[in-house]
């Protein structure tokens, strides 16, 4: 298993200069919590954005780092903003993968909780499931890709059928 960080609210830190939440460029957000796993992870950080930030060839850039991979099952660490459209657009590509989308409403840095407890059941539906796709891990559930969504109103994922 691979895991690929692409930014997003999960990662920030607050910035002291300016006052600012900032994408830093690191992983620590997600060395932190792979620190109480037992199993070790290969990670890569791919790059350090807001989703909101992203463009379709930043969605290349991913696409292109699962087809080079000998992995077959992907976890990406990404913004909600966005996480939809990355989602659909590797859907579209890949069949013979299992690709995963985590993220969190809170940065890690603020709510250690929900980045964490998202990160944690990625981990655990990944390994357990059997067949290839594209799936969500956000607010409790994990679906395929296009059976949740962010509620912006609420702050939160909701399953949709």
């Amino acid at each position: 298993m691979l895991i690929l960080n692409s930014g997003g609210t999960f990662n920030k830190r607050y910035n002291h200069l300016n006052g600012e939440l900032d994408v830093p460029f690191d992983n620590r957000a997600i060395e932190d919590i792979l620190t109480s796993v037992e199993s070790s992870y290969d990670l890569a950080g791919v790059m350090y954005k807001d989703s909101l930030d992203m463009t379709i060839d930043d969605r290349k850039i991913l696409a292109n780092i699962i087809m080079q991979s000998d992995d077959d099952t992907f976890i990406i660490v990404h913004g909600t903003d966005t996480m939809h459209m990355t989602a659909e657009f590797l859907s579209e590509i890949f069949d013979n993968k299992k690709i995963i989308l985590v993220g969190s409403m809170k940065p890690f840095e603020i709510d250690k909780v929900e980045a964490s407890l998202n990160f944690g059941m990625a981990i655990g539906f990944i390994r357990a499931k059997k067949e290839f796709g594209v799936y969500i891990c956000m607010s409790g559930y994990t679906k395929e890709w296009n059976k949740i969504q962010k509620n912006t109103k609420f702050g939160k994922f909701e399953v949709v059928e």
